[in-house]
């Protein structure tokens, strides 16, 4: 399909798509435009009615089907929860009976959600710990059932529709194409589709971003090939997928490896907490990965026009305690050590007296209570400022105290906090 053929397409999709909801808002944003030297744009699809960009694709590819006179009787999709609420818009808008699998590790928020968006016309059926589990059991179900399968990204109809967001941003920018795009990646449906939209001379740099515990795209371009990851964290769950999509590698496999950021999962946490802060905005893990990226790129966006995709916000707020420990412990202002303490009248005040000012006991916990002379204790310090440890450290060193640092120790970490 040549470029022309696909922007018309595109163009086809976007116009289709004012029947749900008015085109996403393209937002100057003045404090990180002031940070970097630059003009961001904030491209908000966490305001879409699913508050992510799913709904385009999820939308194209039933509207095609519904206009091509597919007789399926209903439809289904795996989704870790933004693919499947934009699918469940569409059911309920079509008059559409779907099935979605989800995994079980889903956000109750974004399993509840669905159903309000879905209301009687899905059903929901929670499978496996990965979104490759409940694809695999999606599909299964399409085999058996003659169910349309609704891909959330590997399909031409996923990409042409996400790849609306590009001309809503042309159109938003007055024709101007901007300096640079930074986009997040999980299976690569909306990245491919701008790829595609913007191909040709005077096309503006793309900078795509991924999670540091999923890197899924990077891993793939490194290999020159589609690579499944053996294993990944599952925190930023909009975007942790274990292979980039088929058709998605065809079209980003022209981007070097370099043009792929990882984003740290505790650095993506701060982001959250920032934008939250000083914005007002609330964003899910995924949806906060593009804003992340400008840590990363700091020098390069001087000077330049920078669009953002932001998308989603479907965020529970009961993971906001993990989020404040995640992005501590990134910043090197809260650690976790198991240490020895000699069981002995006055002992712990003497401890005590070895914290500085700004250091607070976030956590005390005796691990072995029967040992005569020393007792193993879990602590957990925060402060003010990272290099507080460094003086702290050095106290457990004079007084001969005898300790291990599990901050980043997962399997030990995971076991004891």
């Amino acid at each position: 399909m040549s470029t022309s053929e696909f922007v018309a397409r595109v163009a086809r999709a976007e116009e289709a798509l004012r029947a749900l909801f008015p085109e996403t808002p393209l937002q100057l944003n003045e404090h990180l435009s002031a940070r970097y030297g630059a003009r961001i744009f904030l491209k908000r699809e966490d305001l879409t009615p699913v508050r992510s960009y799913k709904i385009r694709g999820a939308f194209n590819f039933m509207r095609k089907r519904i206009e091509a006179g597919d007789t399926a009787a209903s439809f289904t999709c795996a989704s870790a929860g933004n693919h499947a609420q934009g699918f469940a818009f569409a059911c309920r808008h079509f008059g559409l009976k779907g099935r979605i699998f989800m995994p079980v590790t889903t956000p109750q928020q974004k399993i509840d959600k669905t159903r309000v968006f879905g209301g009687d016309a899905v059903e929901i059926e929670l499978v496996g710990d990965f979104f490759d589990d409940c694809y695999t059991a999606a599909k299964a179900y399409a085999a058996t059932s003659g169910a349309a399968m609704v891909p959330p990204f590997d399909h031409e109809d996923i990409v042409e529709g996400q790849a609306s967001v590009g001309l809503e941003v042309v159109r938003q920018l007055d024709g101007e194409t901007p300096d640079m795009l930074v986009l997040p990646v999980g299976g690569g449906g909306l990245a491919s589709g701008m790829a595609r939209y913007f191909e040709g001379e005077g096309a503006p740099k793309f900078r795509l971003v991924e999670p540091l515990g999923a890197p899924s795209l990077q891993t793939s371009l490194r290999e020159r090939r589609r690579v499944k990851l053996p294993q990944m964290e599952g925190f930023v769950d909009g975007a942790a997928v274990a292979e980039i999509g088929e058709l998605p590698f065809e079209v980003l496999s022209r981007f070097a490896p370099e043009q792929v950021i990882l984003s740290p999962e505790g650095r993506l946490c701060q982001t959250m907490l920032e934008i939250l802060n000083t914005e007002g905005i609330v964003l899910e893990p995924a949806g906060a990965l593009a804003i992340d990226a400008l840590r990363t790129l700091g020098p390069e966006l001087k000077g330049k026009t920078v669009v953002l995709v932001v998308s989603g916000g479907n965020f529970d707020f009961e993971r906001l305690p993990d989020v404040k420990e995640r992005a501590l412990r990134y910043g090197g202002r809260k650690k976790y050590f198991v240490l020895r303490l000699a069981q002995r009248p006055g002992a712990l005040k003497d401890f005590l007296s070895l914290l500085g000012p700004d250091d607070d006991v976030a956590r005390f916990e005796y691990l072995k209570k029967s040992a005569r002379e020393f007792g193993s204790i879990l602590l957990g310090i925060e402060t003010k400022d990272p290099g507080n440890f460094d003086i702290l450290l050095r106290r457990f060193a004079d007084e001969g105290i005898r300790y291990q640092d599990i901050t980043d120790n997962q399997v030990i970490a995971d076991l004891l906090i």
